[in-house]
């Protein structure tokens, strides 16, 4: 989604203008649980590290602060002219589709705000997820006898659902013995459920890699489903491979037209 408000006039912090460098927005959901919110804050000072120059701000949907109502409120009061709003999601379920452009809308007159694409799917992604299996002690050369289950919070939107279904068949054709979708809320099946299949399946060792960015209510329902696992990766969090998908999301959203050519 792009949403293009009406410029200020010429002289008066036009897009690119020195002084009013365009903002990078992470747009995370919030939690009650405090692990939720140090694992964002984590992440998007990794995304700084990678990209000294651009200015990058976290705002939240709920429970946290500052809120992304705030957060763009602020910029537009310093004079900030142009946002890139990039939901911190893995698929494209009703937060990126209903109350996401909802609070964008809502920005200051005068404020140009872009929604960049959710993160996944995306080949990084799935980097990501071996770098946690690896560092919960599954080895490379365990892989053609190890099952996974790639554990989501799950989403009554069926296009997520379906999305994950997709990410566990492509994975499955990197060299895993098998590869099962499961879900922690709204769909089945279980954690638990995926593992007791895979065992049953004949796959020498199972491990459960959570498809969440942070901790909180429905990772910890994941994880109490992964006991009977051989292996528990941790969430992705601030992982190197999220942190550059973030930032070519970023890049897409900046230069629709290059991206679309591939540049």
């Amino acid at each position: 989604m792009h949403r293009h408000t009406r410029h200020p006039r010429a002289g008066h912090g036009h897009p690119g203008h020195p002084g009013q460098p365009e903002v990078l927005l992470v747009v995370a959901h919030g939690s009650r649980d405090p692990r939720h919110a140090a694992t964002v804050h984590a992440l998007v000072q990794r995304v700084r590290s990678m990209r000294p120059g651009l200015r990058v701000e976290t705002g939240f949907l709920d429970f946290n602060v500052p809120s992304v109502q705030g957060v763009l409120e602020s910029l537009a009061a310093e004079g900030v002219r142009d946002v890139v709003a990039q939901p911190l999601l893995l698929t494209r379920a009703f937060h990126a589709k209903a109350d996401i452009p909802a609070v964008l809308r809502r920005a200051p007159q005068g404020l140009r705000v872009r929604q960049a694409e959710v993160l996944g799917p995306s080949p990084l992604l799935l980097a990501a997820l071996e770098r946690r299996l690896h560092e919960a002690g599954l080895s490379p050369a365990d892989k053609s006898s190890t099952g996974v289950v790639l554990a989501s919070a799950g989403s009554t939107d069926p296009e997520a659902g379906a999305v994950i279904a997709a990410i566990a068949r492509e994975w499955r054709r990197t060299g895993w013995c098998a590869v099962r979708p499961a879900f922690a809320s709204a769909s089945l099946p279980r954690t638990e459920d995926a593992v007791r299949e895979l065992r049953a399946a004949g796959c020498a060792r199972v491990a459960v890699a959570p498809y969440v960015l942070a901790p909180g209510f429905l990772p910890d329902r994941i994880a109490r489903g992964a006991a009977g696992a051989d292996v528990r990766a941790e969430v992705l969090g601030p992982a190197p491979e999220v942190a550059r998908l973030l930032l070519r999301r970023y890049d897409a959203a900046r230069t629709p037209a290059r991206a679309a050519l591939g540049a």
